[in-house]
C-alpha cells in the first residue's frame, strides 16, 4: 500500500493516462494503455509466431514487473518483416486490467521504413493505424470498430519507427562517440519527432533469469545471473532522455527511463511471469502530482471558488505562448489565471475556421457524431447555452472510467467510457458538428492541495457583431465554464501531452495569492505543515499524459469520505 493525502470527491473522474505518450518517447518501442479485458492476456494464439530467435523483455515501473513484449526480425522477399507484441498489466483499484500493442514494420535491407501497421486493443475493439511511406509521403489508414477513415500527410523528411531504429543503426555499424539524428514516426499522433542518438561504448550488462527447480515436492525459480555485451545508446526524444544498450546485431539488452519505466532482455518464461497486484499505478499518480507551496495566507475549500490565482512557476521548458489568452496570463514565472465567468468578449480571432472541421481522432463530420450532437442541444439557441447543453450532455453520457486505446470521439460514442481524454475529444467532435468552434487543452486541475494533468475543451462563443470569447469547459468535471483552478499549458492534442512529459518531477509551484468568492469558507484539516494520509489502493497507468485525478478522487470518496479538504498548511 502507498500512502496518499486524502483527495475529495472532484478529483476521481478523471483517469490515468500515462503509458502511451510516455513509452513511445521513453522505451521507444512500445506504445501501451493500461487497460482493457483480461482476455488479452490469452497469448497462446497471438505469439505463436515468435520462434527460438524472438527477444523477449519483461517491462518494469520502478522495479515492479508491469508486463512484457517479444519482437523478432524475419526475412521478407524485399527486405525484413520487424515485429512486436507488448502485453501490459497493471492494478486498477484492486482489479487487474491488461492491455495488448502490435506493431510491425515492413523495412527494406537497411531497414528504411517501407509500411507498418499498429494496433492498440483496449478489450472494446482495437485501434489500428496502417501507413504506406513512399519518400516524405505518408498514406495513413485508420480503423476501429466504429470505421474508418484515411489521410494523407506530407512529412519534413521520410519517417522512421522506433521500433526498428535498434536494427536500422546496428546494420550501419555503431561508432561510439558519434550521434545520428533520426524522424520517428509516431502512429499515436501520426507525426514525425526528432530523435538524435549518441552512441556510447560497449558495455557488460549483467542480467538475470530463473531455472524452475524442485525441491521436496515443491517448485522453486532458482536465479542465474549472465551479462551479454552491448553499446549504450543514448536517446533524446521531444525533451526526453533514455537510455538502452543494443547488441551490434540490434537486439535491445535494457532500456531505462527517467520516468521510472525500463525493460530487459529476459527468457520468455521470466518474462510472461507478471507480479501480482502491486502499487505501480499510485506510485505513478503520487510521483506526476504538484503539490505547490503556499506563500499566501489564503486556503481553497473548493476550486469554483477561486476567482483568481497567481502562481510562480519555476521548471517551464515548453514553448508558454499557449499559457496566455481566456484568462490565462504568464508574466516572466509568474502565472494569472481568471474566473471564466469574467471573461469578456473581444473581436474574434481570424483563425475560427480551423477549429470547426474534422481531424484524426475528431470526427466532427461522422454522422453518429452529428446526430448525437443534435439530440443533446435539441430545443436550446444561442452559442452559451448550446456550449452549456453540450458540456452537461457529455458529462453525463460517459461511464468515468480509466481507458485506453487513442481517445477518439466516434469510438467514445460508441463505448459511452472514458475519463478526461475521452471528454474531451467526444466534447471537440460534437461541438465542432453544432459550428461551435472548439480545440483540446492540457494542463493542471487542482484538487485538494495538488495539482493533476489533466485534459479539457475551450469552445467558442460567439456574442454576435463579430466579437466572441474562448472559454475553458470541463465536461469531466461537469464544470461550465471550468474553474479558475485549471492551468493550461499547451494546446493540442496527444503531439501536445508528449511535450508536458519532460516536466514531470521537475515543475514546482508556489501559490502567491488567492481571490475567493464572498462567503467561501476554507475548510482545512490536517495539522502544521502536513495534510492528512490514507492508504490508497493501487492506481492505473495510462498511455497519454493526462487524467490522473479523477480516479484518486473516487478512490478517495469512498476510502475518507469524512475526510473535507484541503489547500495548504495553516
Amino acid at each position: 500500500m502507498t500512502l496518499f493525502r486524502p483527495i475529495s470527491r472532484r478529483a476521481g473522474r478523471i483517469g490515468s493516462a500515462l503509458v502511451l505518450v510516455a513509452w513511445a518517447l521513453t522505451l521507444g518501442v512500445l506504445i501501451v494503455r493500461a487497460y482493457g479485458q483480461a482476455g488479452s492476456m490469452n497469448l497462446a494464439a497471438d505469439l505463436a509466431r515468435y520462434g527460438s530467435a524472438a527477444e523477449w523483455r519483461g517491462v518494469y515501473y520502478r522495479g515492479e514487473k508491469i508486463g512484457f513484449s517479444v519482437s523478432q526480425t524475419t526475412a521478407a522477399a524485399d527486405g525484413f518483416e520487424v515485429r512486436e507484441d507488448a502485453r501490459l498489466q497493471m492494478s486498477l483499484f484492486g482489479a487487474t486490467t491488461p492491455a495488448a500493442v502490435t506493431t510491425v514494420a515492413h523495412v527494406d535491407d537497411a531497414f528504411a521504413l517501407r509500411a507498418f501497421e499498429f494496433s492498440l486493443d483496449p478489450g472494446t475493439g482495437p485501434v489500428q493505424v496502417s501507413g504506406t511511406v513512399t519518400g516524405h509521403h505518408v498514406s495513413l489508414t485508420i480503423r476501429t470498430s466504429s470505421g474508418m477513415q484515411r489521410e494523407e500527410r506530407d512529412l519534413d523528411e521520410p519517417p522512421a519507427l522506433s521500433l526498428n531504429l535498434p536494427r536500422r543503426m546496428a546494420a550501419a555499424g555503431f561508432k561510439p562517440g558519434t550521434s545520428q539524428q533520426f524522424a520517428v514516426f509516431d502512429p499515436a499522433t501520426l507525426r514525425n519527432e526528432r530523435v538524435t542518438v549518441a552512441v556510447g561504448k560497449r558495455e557488460i550488462v549483467p542480467l538475470t533469469s530463473s531455472l524452475p527447480v524442485r525441491v521436496g515436492g515443491r517448485q522453486f525459480a532458482r536465479p542465474i545471473r549472465t551479462s551479454m555485451p552491448a553499446f549504450r545508446l543514448d536517446m533524446t526524444f521531444a525533451g526526453l532522455h533514455t537510455t538502452s544498450w543494443v547488441t551490434d546485431t540490434g537486439e535491445v539488452v535494457k532500456e531505462e527511463s527517467p520516468l521510472g519505466f525500463s525493460s530487459v532482455r529476459e527468457s520468455p518464461e521470466d518474462a510472461r511471469r507478471l507480479a501480482g497486484r502491486g502499487a505501480a499505478g499510485a506510485a505513478l499518480i503520487e510521483n506526476a502530482a504538484i503539490v505547490p507551496s503556499w506563500t499566501t495566507k489564503k486556503r481553497v475549500d473548493d476550486a469554483r471558488d477561486v476567482r483568481r490565482v497567481l502562481i510562480k512557476v519555476a521548471g517551464l521548458t515548453i514553448d508558454t505562448r499557449d499559457m496566455h489568452g481566456a484568462g490565462e496570463s504568464l508574466q516572466g514565472d509568474v502565472l494569472e489565471v481568471r474566473d471564466p465567468r469574467s471573461l469578456a468578449a473581444a473581436p474574434a480571432p481570424p483563425d475560427l475556421a480551423s477549429y470547426l472541421g474534422p481531424e484524426p481522432f475528431i470526427e466532427s463530420d461522422d454522422p453518429a457524431i452529428r446526430a448525437a450532437a443534435d439530440t443533446a442541444v435539441a430545443g436550446v439557441t444561442g452559442a452559451r447555452a448550446r456550449a452549456e447543453k453540450l458540456t452537461r450532455a457529455v458529462n453525463a453520457m460517459l461511464d468515468k472510467k480509466a481507458t485506453i486505446g487513442l481517445p477518439s470521439a466516434r469510438e467514445v460514442l460508441r463505448t459511452r467510457v472514458g475519463d478526461c481524454n475521452e471528454h474531451t475529444a467526444l466534447y471537440v467532435a460534437m461541438a465542432r458538428s453544432l459550428g461551435l468552434p472548439a480545440r483540446v487543452v492540457v494542463g493542471l486541475a487542482y484538487t485538494q492541495g495538488a495539482f493533476y494533468y489533466h485534459a479539457w475543451p475551450e469552445v467558442y462563443i460567439d456574442e454576435g457583431g463579430g466579437r466572441g470569447l474562448w472559454l475553458p469547459v470541463d465536461p469531466t468535471f461537469n464544470e461550465f465554464p471550468a474553474s479558475a483552478m485549471h492551468l493550461r499549458l499547451l494546446r493540442g492534442g496527444l503531439d501536445k501531452q508528449a511535450a508536458i512529459l519532460p516536466l514531470i518531477g521537475t515543475l514546482k509551484m508556489d501559490v502567491l495569492d488567492l481571490d475567493l468568492a464572498p462567503n467561501s469558507t476554507p475548510i482545512l484539516v490536517g495539522r502544521g505543515t502536513s495534510a492528512p494520509v490514507f492508504a490508497a489502493p493501487p492506481v492505473p497507468v495510462r498511455a497519454g499524459l493526462t487524467c490522473w485525478t479523477t480516479r484518486v478522487r473516487d478512490a478517495a470518496s469512498s476510502l475518507a469520505p469524512a475526510a473535507g479538504s484541503f489547500g495548504g498548511p495553516r
